[in-house]
């Protein structure tokens, strides 16, 4: 019997559809490269269409997508882009914009909302009479939704404030939009809306939305023109492209439509969690599809906490040495939500007692009815 696992580790482990496996197969293909791909173009138009920008780019991650953005920007090498000091571009993208770009990060706290102080980005732009001893201040970049912060959304109005000063000081702003499907929906907004100031964007297609590759990059033709040379050298120009990107329009076109879902079932879990003494969490801060909670008892770890749930066939990742983080994504039911309160709940026991009294909970009991 194959037993089932709730996979909380993060956004990105979601199995492609049946619906993506049929539109995969049945894709209309040619060599993108070259702009011949049909399925591509299609694809490409419509996350246009969507963010309200000229045009957009397909391309291989995240990571890609926003180093290409960058890149971009800042094409003189001793550029210098204000972000976020707990910022994903920052933490968890390799450097990849000092190693291969040459360019320099000026970080700015990032508040617990995700939000930067608008002074502190004032006051972290260079001053041109400086320029023969600092590096040129050239981008802003935003992250919507923020990871690090929980998941946290950027409203309109803040990134309207934030865009307001890169175009009063002749800088260009970045948004990445990540999750930024994810913001719309807790807010509210359009993601035209959210991302109208934004010079730039970068939409994730494998996390919340649920596709199996790739990450999308929008902006003016002018962007695009150059973004699409920097692919190449990257190396992520693919030829029958159409495959991926067809999965990834069945992504945009179903799964938007149930993150809402995602939000409520990650409430319920933080609600559940709060409820375990050895654990504290803000439910009230839980705004989309992320929840973190910190262990208020210190014998039990973050790994420990994460291994002995593994062994229930619950995957969790350590957010910090006191805390978990745990990520909804549709393939979560809210089955699979309670019994991860369960496998919570007794695991701390285990941990604080030595105690196997959780293990008829992975023979028999889980197996049965988390059984395909």
């Amino acid at each position: 019997m194959v037993t089932k696992v709730v996979d909380l580790r993060s956004d990105t482990v979601t199995k492609p559809t049946e619906a993506m496996r049929a539109a995969m197969a049945a894709a209309d293909v040619d060599d993108d490269v070259l702009g011949a791909d049909p399925t591509a173009h299609r694809f490409e138009t419509e996350m246009a269409r969507i963010t309200g920008k000229e045009a957009a780019l397909f391309v291989p991650s995240g990571t890609m997508a926003n180093l290409i953005s960058v890149l971009v920007h800042c094409d003189t090498r001793g550029s210098e882009v204000i972000l976020g000091d707990n910022s994903h571009i920052h933490v968890y993208e390799n450097g990849g914009i000092s190693t291969i770009g040459g360019v320099h990060p000026k970080t700015v706290r990032n508040n617990p909302d995700g939000t930067m102080d608008i002074d502190k980005i004032v006051a972290a732009i260079r001053h041109p009479d400086g320029a023969l001893y600092y590096p040129t201040t050239r981008l802003i970049c935003l992250e919507n939704t923020h990871a690090n912060c929980g998941g946290k959304c950027l409203s309109a109005e803040y990134t309207d404030e934030v865009g307001e000063v890169a175009k009063n000081h002749g800088l260009k702003l970045h948004i990445d939009g990540a999750r930024i499907f994810n913001a719309s929906v807790a807010l509210g907004v359009p993601v035209h809306r959210l991302v109208k100031a934004a010079d730039s964007v970068s939409v994730c297609l494998s996390k919340g939305l649920g596709a199996p590759v790739g990450s999308v990059i929008v902006g003016s033709k002018a962007f695009i023109d150059k973004a699409k040379i920097l692919r190449k050298t990257l190396g992520g120009g693919m030829r029958q492209v159409g495959i991926l990107c067809a999965a990834a329009y069945v992504a945009v076109r179903d799964t938007v439509g149930k993150l809402a879902d995602d939000h409520r079932k990650a409430k319920v879990l933080a609600d559940g969690l709060k409820k375990i003494k050895h654990f504290r969490v803000d439910s009230t801060s839980v705004e989309t599809n992320m929840v973190f909670f910190d262990i208020v008892d210190s014998r039990i770890s973050p790994d420990k906490l994460c291994r002995v749930l593994e062994q229930r066939n619950v995957l969790a990742m350590s957010a910090s040495s006191k805390s978990v983080r745990f990520v909804i994504h549709y393939q979560i039911s809210d089955s699979d939500v309670q019994y991860t309160l369960t496998c919570v709940e007794k695991a701390a026991e285990e941990i604080l007692t030595g105690s196997k009294k959780f293990e008829h909970l992975t023979n028999g009991t889980t197996r049965n009815s988390y059984g395909h």
